[in-house]
């Protein structure tokens, strides 16, 4: 099977040299999503606001792409601040709040300063 770039017209192209989404059969790969309202440019500095909009990126993402947050089988989770964890975890589980998928939570330094965290996942996508 071959990658193939999923274009996502409704989905803001990253300024970078990489794909939003790349699907292989069944499987959709997702880049990181930061905590960036991508229309405005805002990144708040609030951490819980900062987050869910990670996750309302990340869902919009999967969303155009023909999958959602109730088919992601893994996420990785880049955080900035392992102070942040514990409010990480009651967020991960609003978003999923059955069948949790795998996670890995690096504690990195992102490209941005201003980021906080990065959301990528890995997740299924009904056959066309």
């Amino acid at each position: 099977m071959k990658p193939i770039a999923v274009k996502l017209p409704d989905i803001p192209h990253p300024a970078m040299s990489y794909s939003q989404a790349v699907r292989v059969g069944n499987l959709l790969f997702v880049a990181g999503q930061p905590g960036i309202d991508f229309e405005s440019g805002f990144i708040s500095t609030d951490f819980e606001t900062q987050a869910r909009q990670a996750f309302a990126n990340l869902s919009a993402v999967l969303d155009a792409a023909g999958s959602g947050l109730d088919k992601v089988a893994k996420t990785t989770i880049w955080l900035v601040d392992a102070s942040n964890f514990d409010g990480l975890n009651k967020l991960y589980a609003e978003y999923f709040p059955t069948n949790p998928p795998s996670r890995s939570t690096p504690i990195v330094a992102l490209p941005k300063k201003e980021f906080q965290l990065s959301i990528e996942a890995i997740a299924t996508v009904d056959s066309e």
